[in-house]
């Protein structure tokens, strides 16, 4: 993270208010409003300090950030980094609060995270630092206030963790936490809802070029939850995926691989650039390979003014959070290269975190074709709304996103009174 913004010269946040500023202005929002909106309604920073498996104390550092809450409860995940700090928690809330508004969710935004390298904590380490952080924080979030959800380095395990440590003061309470698992309450589709509303985006996207995904070469950074499940839905699609990533550097195969197996084989924990008959490449050799969609699912501001001139793909389906530093947009707009942004792109998440808290509160399970047709639903006019919006206009589909998601938000706060 610190990296990708040393190179791109702005933080996460100042990218965040960079878009937002920009969109507000255009709207024409009263200056105070503006500030209003920018600024979170509650920011919490907590000691968290746990006994190593090894008898020495350690105290980490644990974030909650609750940006916006006119429209409904404040909704985020939670992700365990070295990297994560106030700033970064202080964007992602944001974004939040602009993603819900604009596939009209009844929530809020808020983000949260812990300071920390998970890959060098125990199973048992990591339970002692989710029940101390949940311990922490407990006073601001709960089931109709804020309700944290799973993101970076952290799961569906994380969230029962959660739960079952708020519960011990507040009782039965399965709304507390989404994307936990499904024996405790959790939905069905929400592990693979953020990749499925990623391949929603791609295919309406592709709707209205006239085209279809049937075919089409696709280039997936980033192999976790989003990045495998955004590979496999395009290739349920038909689309060839040639190319995807890790952390440790990237694989190519001009064909077309078979994600199920490259998916399976990530299973086994092996490492993905062993994965036989594949070239390896780097990441950077992946963000400028020639395909039709290029799907940045790994971390902020990879793609920014030092490197956007050699991405060479049609279209950018954003599946992270703020993989493009926003002055990009206008110079990959002049050579026709289309981007669908983080705050629609990547909805399908908190959309079926949605569904989950409701059927938390109805007490009432959903079926599989359910989940999937109020998905569909939901992302297809989200994308109407802002591909519509831009249509015949000089605006970007984000600058669009964002005003549809700022006017929302600024006329629920205007309604419940300054």
């Amino acid at each position: 993270m610190a990296n990708a913004h040393a190179r791109s010269g702005m933080t996460m946040l100042e990218g965040v208010h960079f878009n937002f500023d920009d969109a507000a202005q255009r709207l024409g929002l009263d200056p105070a409003i503006q500030t209003l909106l920018k600024i979170p309604y509650r920011q919490v920073q907590v000691e968290v300090p746990i006994y190593r498996d090894n008898g020495q104390l350690e105290v980490y550092r644990g974030y909650r950030v609750q940006h916006d809450g006119a429209r409904g409860p404040y909704k985020g995940g939670i992700r365990y980094h070295p990297e994560a700090n106030m700033e970064e928690v202080q964007a992602l809330a944001s974004i939040m609060t602009w993603k819900t508004a604009l596939v009209n969710l009844p929530f809020g935004g808020a983000k949260g995270g812990v300071t920390c390298n998970p890959r060098e904590l125990s199973q048992a380490e990591l339970e002692r630092l989710t029940r101390t952080f949940t311990q922490r924080i407990d006073l601001i979030i709960g089931v109709y206030n804020d309700i944290p959800a799973p993101d970076m380095n952290t799961n569906a395990q994380t969230m029962a963790w959660m739960m079952d440590e708020y519960e011990r003061r507040h009782g039965y309470s399965p709304g507390i936490v989404t994307g936990k698992p499904i024996d405790l309450g959790g939905s069905k589709c929400r592990e693979q809802a953020t990749g499925q509303g990623v391949a929603i985006c791609s295919r309406e996207a592709m709707k209205r070029l006239g085209e279809t995904l049937e075919g089409k070469t696709v280039v997936v950074q980033g192999f976790g939850n989003v990045g495998s499940n955004t590979a496999r839905f395009h290739a349920k699609s038909g689309a060839k995926v040639i190319a995807v990533s890790d952390v440790e550097g990237g694989i190519l195969n001009p064909g077309g691989f078979d994600v199920d197996a490259l998916i399976a084989w990530k299973n086994d924990r092996k490492p993905l650039a062993d994965y036989p008959g594949a070239k390896r490449i780097t990441n950077d050799e992946l963000l400028a390979m020639s395909c039709d969609i290029l799907i940045p699912c790994a971390l902020g501001h990879v793609i920014h003014e030092g490197n956007a001139s050699s991405v060479n793909a049609k279209m950018i389906v954003e599946g992270a959070n703020a993989p493009l530093i926003p002055t990009v947009d206008k110079g990959l707009k002049e050579r026709g290269i289309l981007v669908v942004p983080d705050v629609l792109a990547n909805a399908g998440g908190v959309t079926v975190s949605y569904f989950e808290w409701a059927q938390n509160v109805q007490q009432h399970a959903w079926t599989e074709a359910q989940i999937e047709a109020e998905l569909e639903s939901i992302m297809c006019e989200a994308f109407g709304n802002v591909y519509n919006r831009a249509a015949g206009s000089d605006l970007t589909l984000r600058q669009s996103a964002y005003m549809i998601g700022i006017e929302r938000v600024a006329r629920a706060r205007q309604l419940r009174g300054i």
